[in-house]
């Protein structure tokens, strides 16, 4: 009885204990297949974000083959250089930054727009500085293969130059100085003979002056830092000049007073490009809308007027590159 006994219990165990390892296998190969699914489900993951980075590596490389290739159609005026003509006495779009230990350094939206269509076309930049009247001059011989100074696209420059898509879109103003707001509230206050009114030398504000000031004293300066000075010293009693530049000048020159907006119906600034040459034209808007898209005009608008608002220096420098005193 007592091995009969001992027999049934020894099933027993080997049933219970066969049972305990069949529990413990199905257990394991049920992690084995969780583990192995999360493993494929990460390499799928992996492989897409692979794909999606060498997509827009192909993307990228694609854009700047087609750029390189624009470019190698454009003829410059220098080969390997592309040639801006500036008048840096316009800020924010152009001036000097003046550093730490006084050393000018040409700034403004214009300049980082023109740096950016450089690097776009694979060229290297080369600018010449000159006076606003002098950057028509430039464009006109064929000189130089863009303009870039705040230019409207006026109609009547259409004969010298072709006219990019505009980048910046701005308006004009009627500015005098504090002690005359109240005498100059309107542009029907400056049409009279005893108004001195100024305006810099070939711009559209002087086309404005003309327009809205007929029967003024019009004063036409070469720079619009001679124009601030006159205005300042009261040898003009007031000026056209564009909005962003106003402003900019009101940051270092309080006394300075906006009056109103003047009328204009192209309100806006493009690029001066040299005339005949539609495939630098053509490369030149297409660099234009890729640094609006990509959001770049915004920030090199937004650094220029953080700039301008510090030591600046407005005009050409003397022969060595130094500030003219």
């Amino acid at each position: 009885m007592k091995k009969k006994f001992l027999a049934i219990t020894l099933s027993a165990l080997m049933a219970a204990s066969l049972a305990a390892c069949g529990g413990g296998a199905e257990e394991t190969t049920a992690a084995q297949t969780t583990a192995a699914a999360a493993e494929t489900e990460a390499a799928a993951e992996d492989a897409e974000a692979e794909e999606t980075e060498a997509a827009a590596e192909d993307t990228e490389a694609a854009d700047a083959e087609a750029a390189e290739g624009a470019a190698a159609e454009v003829e410059t005026v220098t080969e390997g250089k592309l040639t801006v003509a500036t008048s840096p006495d316009f800020a924010p779009y152009e001036f000097y930054a003046i550093g730490e230990d006084g050393s000018p350094t040409l700034a403004g939206f214009d300049m980082a727009l023109a740096q950016y269509i450089a690097d776009y076309m694979g060229l290297e930049l080369e600018v010449v500085t000159v006076d606003f009247d002098g950057v028509l001059s430039e464009l006109q011989t064929k000189s130089v293969d863009l303009g870039m100074a705040g230019l409207s696209p006026d109609p009547k420059r259409e004969n010298i130059m072709n006219f990019s898509d505009i980048y910046y879109t701005g308006t004009q103003s009627l500015v005098t100085v504090k002690a005359n707001a109240e005498v100059y509230t309107s542009l029907e206050s400056t049409n009279n003979a005893d108004v001195t009114v100024g305006a810099q030398t070939g711009s559209i504000q002087l086309d404005l002056a003309n327009t809205n000031s007929p029967d003024a004293d019009i004063i036409s300066l070469p720079k619009v830092t001679d124009i601030i000075a006159e205005l300042l010293a009261g040898k003009l009693d007031v000026a056209y000049i564009e909005t962003v530049v106003a402003e900019s000048y009101q940051k270092n020159y309080p006394d300075l007073e906006i009056i109103c907006d003047v009328p204009y119906d192209v309100a806006g600034s493009a690029i001066g490009v040299m005339k005949d040459n539609d495939a630098l034209l053509a490369t030149v808007n297409e660099a234009i809308a890729a640094a609006i898209e990509d959001g770049s005009m915004e920030t090199f608008v937004a650094e220029a007027n953080e700039l301008a608002s510090g030591n600046t220096y407005e005009g050409l420098l003397d022969a060595e590159g130094n500030v003219q005193e």
